[in-house]
This record gives structure tokens, C-alpha cells and sequence, in this order.
């Protein structure tokens, strides 16, 4: 292997062991809520496959959308889900970046627990809407005469809990008031405009999901009024979860701040290493490439407590 490689490679893994310390205290913390956030999807997609259950197929009804925008085809529908794959996929990626670069914005379980709630909230309101009124599906597979437009009613309790994945994810119906695609899609985009660095990625994320509002329409899989109300309810709901879910420490991402936020979530350190820690003396020898600075001269009490010596680290006591 080559010396740079090497070295490089050693860089990468004092970050992730560095960033696993800091971020796991956090996870005890949080972890039950973000279990619920993942659970929770599952129970998202039991409420979609009980909508196809209920669903009719019927006359596709008038939109302006369709009458604006040239129908793709089922042959080119895998375009709207390649935008929003690449859109996923990204933003998971992105938000596991501090395990590996040095420039550190905010926690990454901070932000999940930020972006579960966003979308357990979304969806509890999205799994009302259509299980209250069913819209005959503009999709081709849902229109009248396709064989998936309806299902026969189940026989056991464990086609509706099984979904009959990955094909009944693919192919369901009765779902669409408001799009699931474009909950993900403006999250994503809204949480990386928040909380991201680079201007242009920004900016380049807005026209993403823009387009892929478009190509959500063109490839008939909603109204274009689901994806009218998706962009409503986003950006309402971010706007009230980041008052009601809101926590300084989310950005707040000092050097000092990276060590002195375990002591606050009972990781069992002892002080003496804590005050170490604070004085820019740790004793790991790798680090994590951010430059520990003391804190403007003050020497921290051994017998102060945890919550006492932030807030001398930042600035008052």
C-alpha cells in the first residue's frame, strides 16, 4: 500500500473513532426516538398497502398538470425514481459526514432525530388524508382495466402486515393525497438548506426537487394537487418542528463543545481527563484534526459540575 494511502486511510479512521465517541452518547440519549422513526415507516407503508386495499379505479380526474405537462410513459417512469433516488441517497451520505471530514456542522443523531420527527409527523397526516378520501390513481397500473388497480380482499391478516414487498411497495394504489416522494424529497432538500456549507449544492438541490415535482406529474403517479399539498405541509411542518424541536446543540459545533457534550450525557469519564480534555491535553494521541484551544485561560474547578464548565467554555458563568 502506498505511504499516502496509508496515511490517508489512518486519518479516515481516527476521524470515525473520534466522531463515534462523540455521537455515541448521543444515540443513548436518543435512541428510542429514533427506533420509533424508523418503526414508524414500516407502519407507513401497512397504512399504504390497507389504502390499495380500499382503493377504486375510475375516470383519471381533470388536472392542470397533466394538460400542461407531455405524459412520459410507463417505459420512462424509472426517471422521476432515479431523481429521487440519487436525492435519498445523497442526503444519507451527507448527513454520516462528519465521520469522515473536518469540517463539522452539527451532530449526526441530532439531525436524524430532527428529520424523524419532521417525517413521522408528515406521514401521520399523509396516512389520514388518504385513508379518509380515495382518489381514483392516475397511474398506468392503476387506471381501469389493469389487473393491479384492486385487490381481492385478504385472507389472512399476513398479506396486509407483509405488504407483499418489494412488489406491493412498487405497484400500490389509493395512496396519494399527499406524495410520499416529495415528504422525502423536501425534507431533504429543507435540512440541507439549513444545515449544510456549500451555497451551490443548495441551490442545485432546489432545482432537484423541483424537477422531480415535475416528473412526479409527468409520469401520472400523482394529482398534480399531491404534490401542491406535499410543498405546503413541508415547509409548514419544518418551520414548526425546528421551533418545537429545537436544540442549540444541533449547530453548535466548537471544538470544545465536541468534548465537553458527553460529560453532559453521563458517558462515566472523570473529571481530571474531562479537565484535560478542556485544556486542549488529551490524551489520545490521534485526535480528530480540530484544534483544541483553551478556554481563555480560566481553570476549571474538578468540583464544578459538568453543566458549570460549559457554560465557562462558552464565554460566561
Amino acid at each position: 500500500m502506498p505511504p499516502y494511502v496509508a496515511r490517508e486511510a489512518s486519518k479516515i479512521y481516527r476521524r470515525i473513532v473520534m466522531e463515534t465517541i462523540v455521537e455515541w452518547p448521543l444515540l443513548l440519549e436518543k435512541w428510542r426516538f429514533l427506533l420509533f422513526g424508523l418503526v414508524f415507516q414500516y407502519f407507513h407503508g401497512v397504512a399504504a398497502r390497507i389504502a390499495h386495499y380500499l382503493h377504486r379505479p375510475g375516470p383519471i380526474l381533470h388536472d392542470l398538470g397533466f394538460d400542461l405537462l407531455p405524459e412520459l410513459g410507463p417505459e420512462k417512469a424509472w426517471i422521476s425514481e432515479t431523481v429521487f433516488t440519487f436525492i435519498f441517497t445523497t442526503f444519507v451520505l451527507w448527513t454520516f459526514h462528519p465521520f469522515v471530514f473536518n469540517n463539522k456542522r452539527f451532530y449526526t443523531v441530532y439531525l436524524w432525530y430532527r428529520v424523524l420527527a419532521m417525517l413521522v409527523i408528515a406521514q401521520t397526516m399523509r396516512i389520514v388524508s388518504f385513508l379518509v378520501t380515495q382518489l381514483p390513481g392516475p397511474n398506468y397500473h392503476c387506471r381501469e382495466g389493469s389487473a393491479a388497480a384492486t385487490l381481492d380482499p385478504p385472507k389472512h391478516i399476513s398479506e396486509v402486515l407483509l405488504l407483499n414487498f418489494p412488489y406491493g411497495v412498487i405497484y400500490g394504489c389509493g395512496d396519494l393525497i399527499f406524495s410520499s416522494h416529495m415528504t422525502f424529497a423536501l425534507t431533504f432538500v429543507h435540512t440541507y438548506a439549513r444545515y449544510g456549507s456549500k451555497t451551490w449544492i443548495k441551490r442545485a438541490a432546489w432545482v432537484l426537487v423541483v424537477v422531480q415535482s415535475l416528473l412526479i406529474v409527468a409520469s401520472r403517479k400523482h394529482y398534480t394537487v399531491d404534490v401542491v399539498i406535499a410543498w405546503f405541509v413541508v415547509i409548514l411542518l419544518f418551520n414548526y418542528v425546528g421551533r418545537k424541536f429545537y436544540d442549540p446543540e444541533l449547530m453548535d459545533r466548537s471544538p470544545l463543545r465536541d468534548q465537553i457534550l458527553p460529560m453532559n450525557r453521563k458517558d462515566g469519564r472523570n473529571k481530571d481527563e474531562m479537565q484535560k480534555m478542556v485544556n486542549g491535553n488529551s490524551g489520545y494521541a490521534g485526535g480528530d484534526g480540530r484544534q483544541r484551544t483553551p478556554t481563555n485561560g480560566k481553570i476549571l474547578d474538578d468540583e464544578r459540575s459538568p453543566k458549570t464548565l460549559e457554560v465557562l467554555v462558552n464565554g460566561s458563568l
